[in-house]
Order: structure tokens, then C-alpha cells, then sequence
């Protein structure tokens, strides 16, 4: 005899509430195909025993959501980890199994910001990002897995290689705008010729005073005006990714990325 447990109700009160009446239904199954479902109908419900097999099958009926609206359904996306099998817990990204400790693979579908459990947004704070980094270099680093499986140490090598990357593109504001854009569909020419006469210009001037600087202490000064210039470009990027004015965003991107070149020259001189 079919048995079913832990039910809310009777299945001829939930029949009685949810099927349409006779005229609307046809009896696609019959009784014989399942014997001990029908005949468990037949002795718990008045409704006809094909009728309510014809539901059951073609509907999106659930006991438990009767029971317990609450109950939590499965998850096609529900990440396993390949060696105990345990399931995915809490928010942080399946880099770790917390069950077995076991490294797991490089799930791309997992971005940068949620490495380090960020939110996805340019303002983020440099030094809460570098002791997340510090936590998942000590779980991933190849080293701690030395006397771990093959395929073990290749996981712990991929992933210590991509937080590593995630870490150095989000660290630096020219990279974390870049990324950030292409997050968003957004692909960034950082090769792209400037057309902005304006900036042109100044790009022209910072190079000459670069190259006709006397000493070190007037590189030092220009490279502070090029501090300002890219926090500068920096504040204007954020006003316009917030605002979704993705053209703006990208010019902003080519500022930065003259004066972070112009930076790094004036470094090499020094």
C-alpha cells in the first residue's frame, strides 16, 4: 500500500480544494498502471483515482510546500565539494571546503569582489581588502597542500593564482574601474588613441616638464600633481558609473590611465 507521511492535511481534503471538476479533466492513465497509488485513492478520496494520477503527474504539485511553506528547495546551482561531498555553507565563495578542508576548483562564475566578499562597486576600502587577501592566501597557498593529491595541488595553484590577480586588480583604482566596467559588458581600449584635445595637451606639458625637471625634488612635485590628477579622474569615474553614463566612465579611464603612465615614468627617474 502507497503510504505517505507528515502530510498537512488528508489527500481528499487537498483534491477536493485544488482539482477542476469532472468535466474539465480526462483520464489520460489508467488505474492498472499504477495499482497501489489508485488503490490508495481510491480508499482516501472520492475523486476518481486517474484523475488525481493525471494531476500528480502534470502539475507542479508539492507536498512539502504544503507542510511548510519555509522548506528549502534544492538548488540546481548548489555547490558540492568534489572530495567529501559536503555542500556549499554561508556566503563565502567556494574556494574552501570547510567540511574537509579540501581546496576546490576555479568556479569563474564567482567574481573578484565576491572573492573577497566586497560589494560590487568602486569605493572599497584598501585595507579591509588586503586582510581578506591575507585570509585566503594562508587556506590556498600550494605550500600548505604539498602532501595533498595531484589533483589537489593543481586546484590550490589555479585559485592561489587567481586571488592573487583579484587582489592586484582591485587594490589599484585604474585596474578596479577597468574590471569593474567589464562587469558590465564594458570593454576598455587602454591602447585607444586620446581624441580630447585638452588633455592631449596636458599630457604633452607633464612630459616635457618630466623629461626638463633639474632634479629629483621637482619630480617629486610633479609626481604629487599626479596624485591629484588621478584621484581627481578617480572621484569623476565614480560619478559616472553610478549614473551609468558608461561613455564618461571609459574617458575617465583614459585620464587615469595617462597620469598613472606619467607616475610610473617619473618613478623610473627617480
Amino acid at each position: 500500500m502507497y503510504k505517505t507521511k507528515k502530510l498537512c492535511a488528508p489527500l481528499s481534503t487537498i483534491f477536493r480544494g485544488v482539482l477542476p471538476t469532472r468535466r474539465r479533466l480526462s483520464p489520460y492513465l489508467s488505474n492498472s498502471q499504477i495499482p497501489s497509488l489508485s488503490s490508495h485513492l481510491q480508499s482516501s478520496s472520492r475523486v476518481p483515482p486517474s484523475y488525481a494520477l493525471h494531476f500528480l503527474l502534470n502539475s507542479n504539485f508539492s507536498f512539502q510546500n504544503l507542510c511548510s511553506q519555509s522548506a528549502a528547495k534544492l538548488d540546481s546551482s548548489t555547490k558540492r565539494c568534489w572530495n567529501c561531498v559536503a555542500d556549499k555553507t554561508g556566503t563565502t565563495p567556494f574556494l574552501y571546503c570547510d567540511s574537509c578542508r579540501s581546496i576546490q576548483p576555479v568556479d569563474l562564475s564567482i567574481d573578484y569582489f565576491q572573492i573577497f566578499g566586497l560589494e560590487k562597486k568602486y569605493e572599497i576600502e584598501v585595507d579591509s581588502l588586503e586582510g581578506k587577501y591575507k585570509d585566503w592566501r594562508k587556506k590556498l597557498h600550494p605550500d600548505l597542500v604539498h602532501s595533498k593529491s595531484e589533483k589537489e595541488r593543481g586546484y590550490a595553484a589555479e585559485q592561489s593564482a587567481r586571488v592573487i590577480d583579484a587582489y592586484r586588480t582591485l587594490s589599484k583604482p585604474l585596474s578596479r574601474a577597468i574590471y569593474i566596467l567589464r562587469l558590465e559588458g564594458v570593454d576598455v581600449d587602454e591602447e585607444q588613441t586620446v581624441s580630447d584635445p585638452e588633455l592631449l595637451t596636458e599630457i604633452m606639458e607633464i612630459r616635457e616638464a618630466v623629461e626638463e625637471a633639474p632634479d629629483s625634488q621637482a619630480l617629486n612635485q610633479i609626481q604629487s600633481k599626479m596624485a591629484e590628477k588621478l584621484e581627481e579622474s578617480s572621484n569623476s569615474f565614480v560619478n559616472a558609473y553610478r549614473s551609468r553614463n558608461f561613455d564618461e566612465a571609459v574617458a575617465c579611464i583614459q585620464r587615469m590611465t595617462y597620469y598613472q603612465r606619467a607616475s610610473e615614468e617619473i618613478l623610473k627617474k627617480l
